[in-house]
């Protein structure tokens, strides 16, 4: 699986919107090249709305166990949820207590720097997690749409 069959899986979902901050736009350098997926009916960036997942083509200052910066080398990391999270890692988000290898590849582990808030990661999906990957973002866009309704309702 790519980065870009994981970005058009996204396009495709209703109501799915891909944000792929480029060279000389208006983010941030480091964003650059990386990729946030929402929930957005109008096909507008939504405001005040954190994405339910990302990819992410590089290490960041504060989130280097995945060893990003070698070459071909990615992650998706998506939010999944308490229960989603527990069935995947068997353990709870906020108890996290086991060591993992957050450089493997093809392999779900708690998101390095997110684990503790529901988020799982994915370095270079293949054979193993292409399938759950899709899964798990079908159901983060779900969620995400369950909690804009939530808002539009109020």
């Amino acid at each position: 699986m790519s980065v870009e069959q994981i970005i058009a899986t996204v396009r495709g979902f209703d109501g799915g919107f891909v944000l792929v901050p480029e060279r000389g736009g208006d983010f941030p350098e480091i964003a650059w090249g990386d990729a946030f997926f929402y929930y957005a009916p109008d096909g507008q960036l939504p405001h005040r709305v954190q994405p339910y997942g990302t990819v992410v083509t590089k290490d960041y200052p504060d989130d280097t166990a995945s060893d990003l910066d070698a070459p071909g080398r990615w992650r998706v990391n998506i939010h999944v949820g308490r229960a989603t999270f527990r069935e995947l890692t068997g353990e709870e988000p906020r108890g996290l207590s086991r060591p993992r290898d957050h450089a493997a590849a093809d392999t779900v582990v708690p998101h390095p720097v997110y684990g503790a808030l529901g988020w799982v990661s994915v370095v270079v999906p293949g054979e193993r997690t292409a399938d759950t990957v899709v899964r798990l973002l079908r159901g983060a866009h779900e969620a995400a749409r369950a909690r804009s309704a939530r808002r539009d309702a109020r």
